[in-house]
């Protein structure tokens, strides 16, 4: 059974940064593309940023040139580095496995990012 675990979100003002961690246990994590989501309260749950085995990143073009996904697998971690941030960031974050039709593991608890002055 994969288990995900999100870590690092938070309350922090337009303009400002925060890290997310996510490790993932019960699996070869090395095995697997990985990708990061977002959820705002009354939207669909959307991915903005994915990395490939051999750390090839894509991003949504609502988070280019200000988030940075990055993975280590050492850590069966994955990581997004979010700089200057938006109210419209707002929303609780996840990370799972990508396969040909999207996410392959039950989600996590999702950690919470909050921009707002």
């Amino acid at each position: 059974q994969v288990q995900l675990v999100e870590s690092g979100g938070g309350l922090v003002q337009p303009g400002g940064s925060l890290g997310l961690s996510c490790v993932a246990s019960g699996t070869d994590f090395y095995d697997f593309a990985m990708g990061w989501y977002r959820q705002a309260p009354g939207k669909q749950r959307d991915l903005v940023a994915t990395i490939t085995l051999g750390g090839f990143t894509n991003y949504a073009h609502s988070v280019k040139g200000r988030f940075t996904i990055s993975r280590d697998n050492a850590k069966y971690s994955v990581y997004l580095q979010m700089n200057k941030l938006k109210p419209e960031d707002t929303a609780v974050y996840y990370c799972n496995a990508l396969g040909p039709a999207g996410r392959l593991w039950d989600w996590g608890q999702g950690t919470q990012v909050t921009v707002s002055s």
